[in-house]
């Protein structure tokens, strides 16, 4: 899906709570990975691998200017013989540590040896965000979770797209509240603190 087609899909999901649960999700992985800047991991399940989703960060990474978005996909049934950017193996979730991010991707619950494995890497430190179903042990396991239940107005593919491309824009919604308040108190101190402009 290009930006043109992820434009229309916003402009239909205005008014819903889409557009704002995605940005939101979107937000919190971009903040992971750049404020702890150690790697994304990205998993699905021996059925569903995101494919789709790995390739679009790896663009809006480009894009925008923020390579830690480019995620390393991990793969259930990797093998040696693979390219390199293909063959990362489950094992690469045991070596998991602070600083990493890892993003599970799956329609139903992820079967327990994934689990196990996830939460493996949440005590060794990694921040852990779940895009599915919204429910069973993986939701709570994620520091932030995406529900997309089935039969829900959009599927898991779509809400991908949307999830990358929010993840990707440079400006993400400024939000409201005190943090609003913080980052105008932030401008004034850049602005008051700038050196005088040179004069010819």
């Amino acid at each position: 899906m290009d930006a043109v087609r992820v434009a229309l899909l916003r402009e239909v999901l205005a008014g819903t709570e889409w557009l704002g649960a995605t940005r939101r999700f979107a937000g919190a992985l971009r903040g992971s990975v750049v404020s702890h800047g150690g790697g994304l991991l990205l998993v699905g399940t021996p059925e569903y691998e995101p494919w789709h989703l790995a390739a679009h960060l790896v663009d809006e990474a480009a894009w925008s200017g923020t390579p830690e978005l480019a995620p390393t996909l991990v793969r259930h049934d990797a093998r040696p013989s693979d390219p390199a950017h293909l063959a990362v193996g489950l094992g690469r979730l045991e070596a998991a540590r602070r600083g990493e991010t890892l993003l599970v991707v799956s329609p139903e619950g992820p079967a327990a040896p994934l689990l196990e494995r996830v939460s493996d890497a949440r005590r060794a430190g990694a921040t852990v965000l779940a895009l599915g179903p919204g429910a069973g042990e993986l939701p709570a396991m994620a520091h932030e979770s995406l529900a997309v239940p089935a039969g829900s107005e959009l599927d898991l593919d779509t809400v991908q797209h949307l999830v990358s491309a929010a993840a990707g824009e440079n400006a993400l919604p400024t939000p409201r509240g005190r943090r609003r308040f913080r980052d105008r108190v932030s401008r004034l101190a850049e602005h008051l603190t700038a050196p005088p402009p040179a004069r010819w």
